[in-house]
């Protein structure tokens, strides 16, 4: 947990080009900045993606760093404590019961939100319900 109250993800690491690594004679210092790596160099995706990503990561921990503040730093222990052991338990009833962790999303924060996975149970992308591809995999 990071003491952090950054409500939005931090940006990606910018990696150095040629360009800010250039010495005198417009070459890559290599001792000072180290290799040259033209993976960095070509980076083709923006920054958004990265901060999607981390959206969730970084809302979480400012909730837990505002706990750690208020109430002291036991607040923020014991709620990841009880996040744990609500995901290593094992339930006797899983196999009967639709695949959603309700403790977690109440420790989570997200027992007031709706998303595809409460209404549809996971099968947002299941098999097809198509009559005429039926009948068209059956030779008919």
């Amino acid at each position: 947990m990071d003491p952090s109250l950054r409500i939005v993800p931090a940006n990606a690491e910018k990696s150095a080009s040629v360009k800010d690594t250039a010495n005198s004679l417009g070459l890559h210092d290599t001792l000072r900045h180290g290799p040259r790596s033209l993976a960095a160099e070509v980076q083709t995706e923006g920054g958004l993606k990265g901060r999607l990503e981390n959206w969730d990561a970084t809302q979480d921990n400012a909730k837990l760093t505002l706990q750690r503040n208020i109430y002291g730093l036991h607040a923020p222990m014991r709620l990841l404590m009880e996040r744990k052991i609500v995901t290593q338990g094992t339930n006797p009833f899983a196999a009967a019961m639709a695949p959603s962790n309700l403790h977690l999303d109440i420790l989570m924060g997200r027992d007031q939100t709706i998303e595809p996975v409460d209404i549809f149970l996971g099968m947002e992308s299941g098999p097809s319900l198509d009559v005429h591809e039926g009948f068209g995999k059956k030779g008919m």
